[in-house]
């Protein structure tokens, strides 16, 4: 369980290697005998990277592949829970290399905008554009660093913030300082219409500050702790092994 097809010399440099772990992780995933999701794409990318190994040990990478496909399928759920509530605009920020709008079954009307560094998200249009891909919903890439005025240019694509908005940060928040994590909320929270959704993932001696910053600001709060999503979903964390999402708590909730 390491290397996946790939040629030399690609575009390896150019993504980072967080990014390229969970789609491995999502690509042995998929054609695992029970898998959460399905991703099909994940092996595009990690081919057009060229050579990747998933990190140390069989048992580390074991419980990589867990804890990515238990993430992963929780934003699944959140995502299309959201579309089956009627929010038809969506924000993923830091989307890096999942390939959700074109994976998953979205209504007709959704509009995904896709937040990252200019080349990660031109290596994932061109590898599937490449491969024949069309996305399952309108599909609006916005190429900023989320360190700039990102919500200038999410409104620049068409984003309207008077319309309600499914929000993600997967993967994101826990390798934030405090500062930058508020500046981000903060962002998400003056473009947040009513009837809005947001989905992230902190560390857990982090939740309880985010979860009051929520509820002050009028959001609804829920949370599952990885704990809990990795029993939900018959995965069980390696003893020993430290990855950061076993620390993590799940939060979801709606703006009212």
């Amino acid at each position: 369980m390491t290397v996946l097809d790939g040629e030399p010399g690609a575009v390896h440099g150019r993504v980072a290697p967080q990014a390229l772990n969970d789609a491995m992780a999502r690509a042995w995933e998929t054609i695992s005998e029970r898998p959460l999701f399905t991703d099909p794409y994940a092996r595009l990318f990690v081919n057009a990277a060229g050579p990747h190994e998933l990190p140390a040990t069989p048992e580390h990478q074991r419980s990589l592949i867990d804890s990515a496909a238990a993430r992963t399928k929780w934003f699944d759920d959140y995502f299309l829970t959201s579309s089956s509530s009627g929010v038809s605009q969506v924000v993923i920020l830091a989307a890096g290399l999942d390939a959700r709008p074109w994976r998953l079954p979205w209504l007709s009307d959704t509009v995904i905008y896709e937040v990252d560094q200019p080349e990660v998200l031109e290596f994932k249009q061109r590898i599937l554009a490449e491969s024949g891909v069309s996305a399952a919903a309108k599909y609006v890439p916005v190429p900023v660093d989320l360190r700039d005025d990102w919500p200038k240019a999410l409104t620049a694509n068409g984003f309207d913030h008077t319309e309600p908005t499914a929000w993600a940060a997967e993967g994101l928040l826990p390798f934030l300082t405090d500062e930058t994590q508020e500046q981000l909320l903060e962002r998400i929270e003056l473009y947040s219409a009513r009837g809005s959704r947001i989905a992230v993932e902190v560390r857990g001696d982090a939740y309880s500050d985010l979860s009051c910053w929520l509820c002050t600001r009028h959001w609804e709060v829920s949370s599952t702790s990885a704990a809990d999503l990795m029993s939900r979903y018959h995965r069980t964390a390696t003893p020993g092994i430290d990855e950061p999402v076993a620390h993590s708590v799940f939060v979801d909730g709606r703006k009212l």
